[in-house]
């Protein structure tokens, strides 16, 4: 994708589609076209052939940020509904060991 959109310099790599390239890949992979031989010239052409897919469908210009970026609060200041029960009660914990006897 990013080799792709870089033979336009006014094209930014943002716009192509990873999923369009995805599924090119994938379908050129199902029908076993361009199916490679000996030479390293098919390989170029693969990826002409995804790049020129991507370049064909491009995705919109971003819009441009009308606020900085920030950390976003949380989605309520205010309590759950109901009540949650946060008091701690002490409790007595007690084991006991049973051995087996040796006749």
């Amino acid at each position: 994708m990013a080799d792709a959109t870089g033979i336009r310099p006014d094209t930014d790599p943002d716009r192509a589609s990873f999923s369009i390239a995805l599924n090119t890949a994938r379908d050129l992979l199902v029908q076993a076209a361009g199916v490679f031989k000996d030479t390293a010239v098919d390989l170029v052409d693969l990826v002409g052939i995804i790049g020129r897919r991507v370049l064909a469908d491009l995705m919109p210009d971003r819009r441009i940020r009308t606020r900085p970026r920030v950390v976003k609060r949380a989605i309520s200041k205010y309590n759950a509904r109901g009540t949650i029960d946060r008091t701690s009660y002490k409790g007595t914990i007690s084991i006991d060991i049973l051995t087996t006897r040796t006749p």
